[in-house]
């Protein structure tokens, strides 16, 4: 087995563990994964108590699975039926939560280099140097922690776990307090810093925009497994099960019955349970056997004054405006068709189509935009 501290990084991290835990209210599950994560960003995603952090814990080594193994590249951090488990300081595993346990009493140099006790005075100050000026912290060694924004603060939390070179990175949420520019920032000096070293990033996150921005790959978590797998695109974008809709931001989820298809047009027709109103959506197999349920985004619903002509898209419907909402620079509408739909407009078009509460509309909906989840 080769020592964590000194193989060369930008190998695979490799986990394969079942860990009980205790998911939300107080609720009973066992964290069951296999995954491989290669050089580069993956995206955790998932609802609270779904795993994640058991995860993280899991590779860190600060929590135990009940089997398993973890490994990077050759090295053997955990395996259950040979009895490895290296303690986390010989893992080579940088972890960085919410809470950045900064030390107050501590510069921004002395906490960059709190790590390097091990090295002499010249490579200390050489590799500090290199990972302050990667963050843009240079300027600030002398201050201490309570003198800086708290940006900066995340930058030196995030430069103290990478200056000891580790071969893999744990992100539990830890930009979750900054504002979308500096989040933004931060994130891009992160990639910079990662495409010279290449080392796995594990990266949790509810952030949905978080996800496309950052990911190469992203996985999915649901009650200690993995739901869904692969490109964000391919995840969330086009999600196949109900809980992946829900994380990817479909606002509007419909029980469904299929009452009809038609290959020869590659679609079918499901109808809204409750209601008379059918839906023409992409033709996928399904199990008439197991629920079958439409998920549609509200931002992908096209809202109209007066009844459309001459359209290509397929779901023209019409009902009433029963609410009208803005939050910042959108306006939420609830739109009754029998069943309610959630839709997502501008100020302007607010202003333009003149709608208020008890207005009739007519909704358009592309085939496409509607996701048969089973």
């Amino acid at each position: 087995m080769s020592d964590a501290a000194t193989s060369p990084p930008g190998e695979q991290l490799t986990v394969r563990v079942q860990k009980r835990f205790r998911g939300e209210s107080d609720s009973q599950f066992t964290l069951e994964v296999q995954l491989a994560v290669a050089g580069g960003f993956t995206i955790l995603f998932g609802a609270s108590g779904a795993g994640k952090s058991t995860l993280l814990d899991c590779i860190a080594g600060l929590q135990t699975p009940d089997e398993g193994t973890i490994a990077i590249g050759e090295t053997i951090l955990f395996d259950s039926q040979s009895r490895v488990n290296l303690p986390p300081s010989r893992r080579s595993v940088a972890y960085l939560l919410q809470s950045l346990a900064l030390f107050p009493h501590m510069t921004v140099e002395q906490n960059v280099q709190y790590g390097l006790a091990s090295l002499n005075k010249a490579d200390r100050d050489a590799r500090s140097g290199d990972v302050l000026e990667s963050f843009r912290i240079s300027s600030l060694v002398q201050r201490r922690p309570n003198e800086i924004s708290a940006g900066e603060r995340q930058r030196v939390a995030l430069a103290r776990a990478l200056v000891t070179l580790p071969r893999v990175l744990l992100l539990d949420e830890p930009l979750t307090a900054l504002d979308a520019v500096t989040k933004a920032r931060i994130l891009d000096d992160l990639r910079a810093w990662n495409r010279r070293h290449r080392i796995p990033i594990l990266y949790v996150t509810h952030d949905r925009e978080e996800v496309f921005a950052l990911g190469e790959s992203a996985i999915v978590l649901e009650e200690g497994r993995i739901v869904a797998q692969g490109s964000p695109h391919e995840v969330l974008q086009r999600p196949q099960s109900e809980t992946v809709a829900q994380l990817a931001g479909f606002e509007n989820i419909f029980d469904c019955s299929m009452t009809g298809s038609h290959p020869e047009y590659g679609t079918m027709t499901c109808r809204i349970a409750g209601s008379t109103l059918d839906l023409e959506v992409p033709l996928v197999r399904v199990n008439v056997s197991l629920p079958l349920r439409v998920g549609i985004r509200a931002g992908d619903i096209l809202l109209a004054s007066s009844k459309p002509q001459g359209l290509s898209a397929r779901n023209v419907v019409d009902g009433t405006i029963t609410s009208l909402e803005q939050r910042d620079m959108k306006v939420i509408a609830v739109v009754t068709c029998g069943p309610a739909f959630e839709v997502h407009l501008t100020l302007g078009a607010r202003e333009s189509l003149q709608l208020k509460p008890g207005a009739r509309v007519w909704l358009v909906v592309k085939t496409y935009s509607c996701h048969v989840l089973q």
